[in-house]
């Protein structure tokens, strides 16, 4: 089936489901996970050292409790998403922190050869999961991140699969309700309701934003980031398609995964750029995404020492 031809099928879908009443078990199976494991995690690395004795990047190490990262992303996601319908993007010279990895099967595995930025790693995996499956709902799920209340943000990702069910043109961000005017994080300015479920529509994206642009952010109600994104895999690459094209034409069909672990050619990543999905295409495409509030997440992306200083200091009070 064509990428055209899953679109359509899936908006005849779309246009019936808004008059008729659903069932979210009859699309569990159509449900995939992205997760994105290929990061370097530099800035955390005196304190993974110190915990782990070595060089790994944070989604390899036990931050917090006895599992890794990694391990606690995926234990999370597989209250949404069938647990044998994820593909893990990895990174070639992080192998000996992966293998043996718990959780993470063997044939999950979409290994770069090296890390490039979100942007090439989430098109290679959802190009993968779209010849699998073209009408897919999929949720890209970094593996880095912290949650203090996983049951809001296992909610949140089944409304977000509900809304992507029936709108299948559009993708949806889950924003967390912030604590306070964080400048190392990205921020998402909501519009009006969209009349599906609590989404909103998105108004503006501030990424990093300045410490006064980030205070009148936070007077204002807007809301940070996770980097959890839901969707169908058509509404994803349209998006790509119209920001990044060269990126989506540069990879050949037979690079992609099918089942098994897939090791992407170097001579496909040498081509490719550093590219960041939240810069260089969500950023560009606001048009074709909503927001799906996470109440009380106590979310943190855990990218520096301070960061899970303050979560590790919120667990002892």
């Amino acid at each position: 089936m064509t990428l055209a031809k899953a679109c359509d099928t899936a908006n005849i879908a779309s246009g019936m489901s808004a008059i008729a009443p659903r069932d979210s078990s009859l699309s569990r199976g159509r449900r995939w996970g992205v997760v994105l494991a290929g990061g370097n995690g530099t800035r955390l690395r005196e304190m993974t050292r110190l915990i782990a004795g070595d060089d790994r990047p944070k989604q390899f190490c036990a931050l917090i409790g006895s599992e890794t990262m990694l391990q606690q992303t995926l234990r999370r996601a597989e209250r949404n998403i069938p647990a044998e319908q994820f593909v893990i993007s990895l990174t070639k010279s992080h192998r000996e922190f992966y293998v043996g990895q718990s959780g993470v099967r063997p044939w999950q595995r979409i290994v770069q050869p090296a890390n490039k930025g979100t942007a090439p790693a989430i098109v290679h995996s959802l190009l993968s999961v779209e010849r699998m499956d073209p009408n897919a709902l999929v949720a890209v799920l970094p593996s880095g991140h912290y949650y203090s209340n996983e049951s809001a943000v296992s909610a949140a990702m089944e409304e977000a699969f509900d809304i992507a069910a029936q709108r299948p043109d559009l993708v949806i961000l889950l924003g967390a309700r912030p604590s306070g005017p964080e400048v190392e994080y990205d921020w998402i300015e909501p519009g009006n309701p969209t009349g599906y479920g609590r989404s909103l529509q998105v108004r503006t994206f501030h990424e990093k934003p300045a410490v006064d642009v980030a205070r009148n952010l936070f007077r204002r109600g807007a809301f940070w980031n996770t980097l959890i994104m839901v969707g169908h895999v058509c509404a994803f690459l349209d998006m790509i398609r119209t920001a990044l094209p060269d990126l989506i034409s540069g990879v050949p069909e037979n690079s992609l995964w099918a089942g098994a672990e897939i090791q992407i050619p170097e001579a496909i990543y040498d081509r490719i750029p550093r590219l960041s999905f939240s810069h260089d295409v969500l950023s560009r495409q606001s048009g074709q995404l909503i927001m799906l509030p996470v109440q009380h997440a106590g979310w943190s992306d855990m990218s520096c020492p301070r960061q899970v200083n303050a979560v590790l200091n919120s667990m002892c009070h």
